[in-house]
């Protein structure tokens, strides 16, 4: 078994491009949103794809439309966080999971060759909350990336982190141990919080995130779910890719 700091990378891959892929809306400014910081800040092109309009959320800091309101947050989020292209798709909020897998690849495939992503980047199996629709996303991505011969990066949180989460809030959270994690990265979470600001209809009143962001401090963790050759070239170590 590979010990906690063994092997550990504290650097992203050296991708021109990246693809990020979500489930909804405020998934790349509440999950992916440092890690996001970091690729632009590195000169990393990114391209956003999201397959619902979050329409069902049980949050609501405003009035209207959420499925239209959420477009117009995602939009700002990611002026914020950097991305170039963000495709918003309209598979039903909370349904994703029963949308066949082959053409839910092929959305990410075919977004992955437009913007020739180097790689993609994911939240981990499990969904990190166990939400279903994030697990498809991840599923997608990874039949995708089979397809198209590109590595996958999840985004993941330590066993310990989710562990306090589910005692706190009943919650679902899925966390993994050190020895399964291959990258931890320190951050600078101000973009990341501007980014989260936008989204207010899911940010006004959400505890959940607040805690989470307490808990992970300036720290983020990843794991590859399909590597090859990613490991290769890390960025070298420049001080604004690990942030303060």
């Amino acid at each position: 078994m590979r010990l906690a700091t063994e092997n550990i990378q504290t650097a992203l891959p050296r991708w021109a491009a990246v693809l990020a892929i979500g489930a909804h809306p405020d998934d790349e400014s509440f999950g992916l949103g440092a890690v996001l910081t970091m690729f632009a800040d590195a000169g990393t092109r990114i391209a956003m794809l999201s397959f619902t309009h979050g329409e069902a959320s049980t949050l609501g800091g405003v009035a209207g439309d959420l499925a239209r309101i959420r477009a117009g947050e995602l939009a700002a989020a990611s002026r914020v966080l950097g991305v170039e292209r963000s495709e918003l798709l309209a598979y039903p909020d909370g349904g994703l999971a029963e949308q066949p897998l082959e053409e839910l690849a092929e959305h990410v495939g075919d977004q992955a060759q437009e913007v020739r992503a180097d790689g993609l980047l994911v939240f981990d199996r499990g969904g990190i909350t166990g939400h279903p629709d994030h697990e498809r996303a991840t599923e997608a991505a990874l039949a995708a990336a089979d397809s198209v011969g590109v590595p996958v990066l999840a985004w993941a949180i330590p066993v310990s982190v989710a562990s306090r989460l589910n005692a706190e809030f009943g919650t679902t959270f899925v966390g993994r141990a050190d020895s399964a994690l291959d990258i931890v990265l320190r951050v600078n979470r101000n973009r990341q919080r501007r980014a989260i600001a936008q989204h207010r209809s899911q940010s006004t009143a959400n505890p959940v995130l607040r805690r989470r962001l307490e808990l992970l401090g300036n720290r983020e963790w990843l794991r590859w779910l399909r590597h090859d050759a990613a490991r290769a070239h890390p960025y070298s170590a420049h001080p604004h890719l690990h942030g303060n």
